[in-house]
């Protein structure tokens, strides 16, 4: 299991996300990004840095 806090990324922002994979996670950001944080598109910059921010759980 993976999981990703997105106050890793954005200051003040306590949703964190889990999932399978790299990708689980990344689609789930993708919609939060959109929705709560109001961006149109997803910058690449940004995609990096949730991927080096996303961990492995037990």
């Amino acid at each position: 299991m993976k999981q990703f806090a997105c106050g890793d990324v954005v200051p003040d922002c306590d949703v964190a996300f889990a999932g399978a994979t790299d990708d689980d996670i990344l689609a789930a950001v993708a919609v939060h990004a959109t929705r709560d944080h109001g961006l149109v598109t997803v910058p690449s910059e940004l995609v990096d840095q949730v991927r080096a921010s996303i961990r492995e759980v037990a």
